[in-house]
């Protein structure tokens, strides 16, 4: 049994944001912080006061977290306390006052990430003073001290409760405040924030259920009845049904049925009145299913398809346009002699730059049948055969139905935003996003199967008809290609069979050397590769190169952040492992940004997360001279002065499957839905016509016994609950 709290986070846009740059403009950012510690950093959106994002971030935490904070930050500005030196730091120390009384403590030097492990004792009045005040400030050796920010503590408050312990955020005085709000509005951000508390029971405990819904699947559409996956799609609106298709698809790849379960849902669909041209087109639980298939199981594929195009794209950045209304016309020449281009010139030299990226992105769709995962090449063979039994008259329906997921659903969202797919690592420039959407809008007409139709829309895009015409006639024949012959590879209509060694993150980062010993340590150089198997961390002077050393992941005990005054950056990781003498050893390893440190941070704790002997406080600091820099320890191996946060870890689509934990959050959301799938179990009935007979007043014993034995597993699921000891109060000292 697991307790945990599941953070979805989706921040879309921003709106009227304030100009930070002599510009007039902005280049936001946002950072999310769970408990005043970076966990997300969006990528920079340059030169725009009303910047879209659209970036979508899952965090697993632990369930004892305070808070969570979302900053919207420009590029140029600083963050967490205001650096008031030249030197682009400050030299912080803390006031706290109560009852005409104040006691301060010692100064921080360079530092905008103090840490001072202090107390301070006052006598409590009677009747007690109302407020305490702890107020930050920036020592100056000859200047004023300047104020940084203050917190106000409720001592009434402080009482009712006992004991209070988090992070709080530092407000501005009284006269800062007046001048903040003097300044007008700060603009808008629009967000999308659920947390959801989660308890994982025994996988027993979910058998009941799951042995139902997978023979359900086994059993097939049957003609005169309504199939329980009917009754779910009908009842599970429109917000909730991506997240129950991702269930539903990762609980079948478990179970080895994803085929069985993609299968029913076409029949299912292609069952219902539809034609033709609107096939698959709508929201319904078949399109998210196979939607989200497609990401669960074909990101390395996406990868390998679209990766060198998009970076091309993004390396040339090129001027492409097509549209007359949107074209800039510029000066061209050398040596001082200019002209400037016509609007003709410009638009034909857009053209072939855009041709020639579609030309070789379908180059590499055409070559790729081959490399498809075998489950992806199952789903879209069983989908093209369902389709022509369906439609025998419109064999070019056949061909639709596969493009409208693979080009419309996975490939063009892809090419439009490829920092939400993981295929760049930061949002394009304008310029840049033009040409990806001319690009992706071309793989949307090659997908159409029918070039000519876009033309009626906008015709601007009758220069590119050749080059879609040759691309609808690749994607035919890759079509043909992919869904051809069947494998026999085993395992391949599950999860994708992956190496047992197989890469779970790889990259340079910088090692930061400190008193101790270890292969990390002697090495010579000062950035490293290192590569994050299944089976150990490992590491080399470049990628490809011969290994120098490695650190079995039996043999990590923590992998955590590093204070900022230890190193001078925030970016820095350790990790704390044995080596083979026994001994405790610590790396200290520097990631490039906030991002990129999260996500080692992850990883590690991911495929570290069932070491028995992993520890439960570390010191975020480092041992320098004869102390701890954050505690002032002076034994080297005492205990850690700071709680490991081994449960925080970012969710992906390349993540394990976890079949207990898509169970569970199945029963979350059925365990809602009993009365309505009992209401539209009866109107579907009825709307079928008379000889299906009334509900009449005993409608309980006349369900179907799939309904029945649903309804039962959800019982028992809820009991279960109910029997479970209570959560324990956890304190640190």
């Amino acid at each position: 049994m697991a307790r945990r709290s599941v953070l979805s986070i989706r921040i879309v846009e921003g709106r009227n944001l304030p100009a930070k740059d002599i510009t007039g403009s902005s280049d936001p950012y946002c950072i999310v912080k769970i408990d005043n510690e970076a966990i997300v950093r969006t990528a920079t959106v340059w030169k725009t006061l009303s910047p879209f994002w659209g970036e979508e971030y899952e965090v697993q935490l632990h369930p004892t977290f305070h808070s969570i904070s979302i900053y919207v930050m420009d590029e140029d500005a600083l963050r967490d306390l205001a650096k008031k030196d030249r030197n682009g730091a400050s030299d912080p120390f803390v006031c706290v006052s109560y009852n005409g009384k104040t006691q301060e403590s010692t100064v921080v030097k360079k530092s905008c990430y103090p840490r001072w492990n202090e107390a301070f004792e006052f006598e409590l009045p009677d009747p007690p003073a109302e407020k305490l005040c702890v107020e930050v400030w920036d020592w100056d050796l000859v200047s004023k001290n300047d104020f940084l920010g203050k917190v106000v503590v409720s001592v009434q408050g402080l009482r009712a409760a006992g004991h209070q312990e988090g992070w709080f955020r530092l407000h501005p005085d009284t006269a800062k405040a007046r001048e903040e709000r003097r300044r007008g509005s700060l603009g808008s951000l629009q967000l999308q924030v659920r947390l959801r508390d989660e308890t994982v029971l025994p996988s027993h405990c979910y058998q009941p259920l799951v042995q139902l819904l997978c023979q359900e699947v086994k059993a097939g559409h049957q003609a005169g009845g309504v199939h329980l996956v009917t009754l779910l799609d009908e009842t599970t609106t429109a917000e909730c049904r991506q997240d129950v298709a991702v269930n539903l698809v990762k609980l079948f790849l478990g179970q080895g049925l994803v085929k069985e379960f993609l299968d029913l849902l076409f029949e299912l669909e292609l069952a219902k009145p539809c034609e033709p041209n609107t096939l698959f087109r709508s929201n319904s639980l078949a399109s998210k299913s196979m939607e989200s298939f497609l990401k669960v199981t074909g990101m390395q594929y996406l990868h390998v398809v679209l990766g060198p195009t998009i970076s091309r794209v993004f390396e040339e950045k090129k001027y492409v346009e097509l549209d007359p209304s949107k074209v800039e016309i510029k000066d061209v020449g050398c040596s001082g002699l200019h002209r400037v281009q016509t609007e003709s010139e410009v638009i034909e030299q857009g053209r072939q730059l855009l041709q020639s990226y579609l030309r070789e992105l379908l180059d590499t769709i055409g070559k790729s049948a081959p490399t498809c995962p075998p489950v992806i090449r199952a789903a879209f063979r069983q989908l093209f055969q369902r389709v022509g039994e369906r439609f025998p008259q419109h064999q070019h329906t056949q061909f639709v139905a596969v493009t409208s997921f693979l080009c419309l659903r996975f490939f063009s969202p892809a090419i439009m935003t490829p920092k939400l797919f993981h295929l760049r690592e930061t949002h394009a420039d304008a310029r840049t996003s033009r040409t990806l959407l001319l690009l992706a809008k071309a793989v949307q007409m090659v997908g159409n199967m029918e070039p000519a139709a876009g033309r009626a829309k906008e015709e601007w895009l009758a220069p590119l008809q050749p080059a879609l015409q040759h691309g609808a006639s690749q994607m035919r024949a890759f079509i043909i290609q992919l869904v051809g012959t069947e494998e026999e590879e085993k395992g391949g209509e599950g999860w994708p069979c992956a190496p047992r060694t197989a890469v779970v993150k790889e990259g340079l980062l910088f090692v930061h050397k400190t008193r101790g010993k270890g292969p990390l340590l002697a090495s010579t150089s000062k950035k490293l590769h290192f590569c994050l198997t299944s089976e150990a961390l490992s590491f080399s002077k470049s990628p490809g190169a011969e290994r120098c050393g490695s650190i079995a992941l039996a043999n990590i005990r923590a992998a955590e952040k590093v204070e900022e005054k230890s190193f001078g950056s925030c970016h820095v990781m350790q990790v704390v492992y044995v080596d083979d003498a026994g001994q405790q050893e610590t790396a200290y390893l520097q990631c490039k940004c906030v991002n990129e440190l999260n996500q080692w941070l992850s990883a590690l704790r991911k495929v570290c997360g069932n070491n028995p002997q992993l520890l439960h406080a570390y010191h975020p600091g480092v041992f320098r001279g004869d102390k701890w820099s954050c505690c002032h320890q002076k034994d080297r191996t005492g205990p850690g002065c700071g709680r490991t946060r081994h449960s925080i870890t970012l969710q992906d689509w390349s993540d394990p499957l976890q079949p207990d934990v898509e169970a569970q959050r199945l029963f979350q959301h059925l365990h809602g839905l009993q009365q309505p799938l009992r209401e539209k179990y009866w109107q579907l009935m009825e709307e079928g016509g008379p000889q299906n007979g009334p509900r009449g007043c005993g409608e309980g014993p006349l369900l179907p016994i799939e309904l029945r034995r649903l309804f039962e597993a959800l019982q028992d699921l809820e009991r279960c609950h109910r029997q479970l000891p209570p959560a324990l109060l956890e304190l640190q000292t």
